[in-house]
């Protein structure tokens, strides 16, 4: 008999939902704001130098709130110099709140920003088609390589429109986050489509070095407050199960085993923490930083 448990990714509002109540969740942000404030200015010491044009080439940029910080830090290293922003971002809704953003925030006169409405494997094709591969000063892709098909295929592609004193950044959930232990143990399990796939930087580490790529990697601690997926019926615990499990309406479509393993993972100490009465689940982050 088929199941009835369905990717999250199958209901996009769902999806949205879930997203947006784990940032809410989550020091997801806020753990990446740190990294940009404090270790971004030595990565793109170098990308702009003797250049009157940067480009940067966001992959995944969502709603663009790590975007514009990172914007910030190119604009107080090179000022004045024109910045070319091109976004790929296949959410519609996601490039409109971008856009909100953009339209709120102050000093981005020297900044031109275009947005593409299309996934990464889309943008690739149609550059291939176009004949076109625009070189670029500094790219990033922040959370976004679970949603590609051929994770090596993706990272050789962005890599290979780097610039000589380019960086590609990319950043995922670290191999040593509860997201990494409870996908390699439960994964098989759970409803993935072809548009989604469990991977953390322990897989892009491999990838790397079998393509003899030079990279630094940076550990970024973050947590997720969890505590109301163990309140039956509640609605935010029930959200945020389907966000850890990709899984629409986890909590009334798994089979009751499977529902009662998961449950008893997400306690134990690999997965998370207790404090104060709270679960925290290990939501650690990595950076990996690409050279040319």
């Amino acid at each position: 008999m088929a199941s009835p448990m369905r990717c999250l990714l199958s209901d996009p509002a769902r999806y949205l939902q879930s997203f947006r109540l784990f940032l809410a969740n989550s020091t997801e942000h806020q753990c990446m704001r740190e990294f940009v404030e404090g270790q971004l200015p030595a990565v793109i010491a170098s990308i702009g130098n003797g250049k009157s044009t940067i480009n940067i080439l966001s992959v995944g940029g969502g709603a663009g709130e790590i975007d514009l910080l990172i914007l910030s830090k190119v604009q107080a290293r090179y000022p004045g110099v024109t910045i070319n922003n091109d976004v790929i971002e296949p959410s519609a809704d996601q490039i409109s709140k971008y856009k909100e953003r953009v339209a709120e925030t102050s000093n981005l006169e020297n900044v031109k920003f275009t947005w593409h409405e299309e996934t990464a494997y889309e943008y690739e094709s149609r550059m291939n088609a176009e004949k076109k591969s625009k070189k670029w000063d500094f790219i990033h892709m922040i959370q976004m390589l679970y949603y590609v098909k051929d994770i090596p295929a993706t990272i050789r592609y962005f890599h290979s429109l780097l610039e000589a004193q380019a960086k590609l950044l990319i950043i995922l959930v670290s191999g040593f986050s509860g997201w990494e232990k409870l996908w390699k143990k439960y994964g098989s399990s759970f409803p993935l489509n072809d548009i989604c796939s469990y991977v953390s930087t322990a897989d892009i580490k491999r990838i790397l070095d079998s393509a003899r790529l030079k990279y630094q990697l940076h550990e970024l601690p973050s947590h997720m407050d969890i505590t109301s997926c163990f309140i039956e019926g509640d609605k935010d615990g029930e959200l945020l199960l389907d966000f850890l499990t990709e899984t629409c309406e986890f909590s009334k479509t798994a089979p009751p085993e499977l529902k009662r393993q998961v449950m008893e993972e997400l306690r134990k100490p690999e997965c998370s923490e207790k404090r104060d009465g709270k679960v925290f689940f290990n939501n650690n982050l990595s950076v990996i930083v690409i050279d040319p």
